[in-house]
């Protein structure tokens, strides 16, 4: 090999990225414990000790979804390769799908939909507004035998929150599946796949999961199942084929599939673990308290929300940016001088909003106090009319009300039990 091949113009040393606290849309910070796990030694992706850990991986996985679906586990690949392996299963050359868009994922939903040669019914709501249910109703009384409705539960780009509940029953009342991204939901806000009965549904390890991006957690029910293995046609993509992967996790001898990732496999084990630890009603109640604390202190500052308060997502808090203000020099403000990331806005919405991230175990309190604290000594520097920390004595006296209001709680439930 030449020296001209060698890259000789700079010299290439060991990469070591620098410390950033993470409060965008994903990827999020990574627990201690995690990042120790998944540097463990390598073993094979059909070892016996290997395979008893995706057994176990695949019981912690039904407890964040809340499942009990024996075909619930880890796509090797992110969210979007999870949202894809639903619809290239479930949707035929010809089959009718409700689409439901009201942000940028629901675009994809509809583009994947395109692409397995399905007929697509598009719904769309305003940017920042949940999916409607009497329009996804009306669409499935004038449209007949539609296979399939699909929408976000947590849209990423708005942080808007759809009632995936009611969409499931509507759309189970005139006998079509749902297929439901809960990328930025699991974890973060109730997800309850078996009281609500989705069929399929589809998520992510790099958001409230707070592990390595690239693997989607992915859960089915018997009726996806079935319909998949009475399909006439082949599945159009190998590598998602469900009959084929069914041989991989879901039986109980492993046949060779794909080169798993056994390494972040480790990491996504310890992650849920740590959820379960937790306990998972804890989990949301922790993204949203400090969604709550968060949100005074952004509106001590004068900053106001996208999205409307009953629709708003916890763990994803989008924030229109002032007049006057350059949002993406706040942005790289932040991360030059505090090392913090946010996210900025996406399509329409590009240049007029901030992405607050408040997941997993980027969801702590003393991020929220530095969060609050950076940006206004930022937009204060812009010419901004701030009053330095009223917004972090507004997070404060936030947490001091919940603080009282959970003691409260807590005491009428020692004095119910006397």
């Amino acid at each position: 090999m030449t020296s001209k091949h060698l890259g000789n113009t700079r010299r290439i040393t060991s990469f070591h990225p620098p410390q950033r606290t993470l409060l965008g849309p994903g990827p999020t910070e990574i627990h201690p414990r995690v990042l120790t796990t998944m540097s463990q030694p390598a073993i094979g992706y059909l070892d016996p000790v290997f395979v008893g850990m995706m057994d176990e991986l695949k019981d912690l996985l039904r407890y964040v979804y809340q499942t009990d679906n024996p075909l619930t586990f880890p796509i090797s690949g992110p969210g979007s390769v999870g949202m894809e392996y639903c619809f290239v299963n479930m949707v035929a050359p010809g089959d009718k799908v409700v689409v439901c868009r009201n942000g940028v994922f629901g675009g994809r939903m509809l583009e994947n939909v395109e692409r397995c040669g399905g007929i697509p019914i598009l719904i769309d709501d305003d940017w920042g507004r949940p999916v409607d249910p009497q329009k996804v109703e009306d669409a499935l009384k004038r449209e007949k035998d539609v296979k399939v409705v699909a929408f976000v539960h947590a849209e990423t780009s708005t942080g808007a929150q759809s009632d995936a509940k009611l969409l499931t029953q509507i759309a189970h009342k005139y006998g079509a599946l749902v297929i439901v991204d809960a990328v930025t939901s699991l974890a973060g806000t109730p997800v309850r796949v078996d009281d609500w009965g989705i069929d399929a549904i589809y998520s992510a390890s790099q958001k409230c999961l707070s592990c390595t991006p690239g693997l989607s957690p992915v859960s089915f029910s018997e009726r996806v199942v079935e319909r998949v293995k009475a399909r006439k046609d082949k599945i159009h993509s190998w590598f998602m084929d469900m009959n084929l992967l069914l041989g991989y996790w879901g039986a109980s001898t492993r046949t060779y599939h794909h080169t798993a990732p056994t390494n972040s496999l480790f990491a996504l084990h310890e992650a849920l673990l740590l959820i379960r630890e937790e306990g998972l009603e804890q989990a949301w109640a922790r993204h949203q308290r400090h969604h709550v604390a968060l949100k005074a202190g952004l509106e001590a500052m004068g900053l106001r929300f996208f999205v409307e308060q009953q629709y708003q997502l916890p763990q994803m808090n989008a924030v229109l940016c002032p007049a006057g203000v350059d949002e993406e020099a706040v942005r790289k403000t932040l991360l030059s001088e505090f090392g913090i990331e946010i996210g900025a806005g996406l399509g329409p919405l590009k240049g007029k909003i901030w992405r607050f991230g408040l997941m997993g175990y980027s969801c702590r309190p003393d991020n929220v106090m530095l969060c609050l604290s950076a940006l206004g000594s930022v937009l204060m520097d812009m010419g901004h009319s701030i009053k330095v920390g009223e917004a972090e004595a507004a997070a404060h006296q936030a947490y001091a009300t919940l603080h009282a209001a959970d003691a409260q709680h807590a005491r009428k439930k020692v004095a119910n039990l006397k």
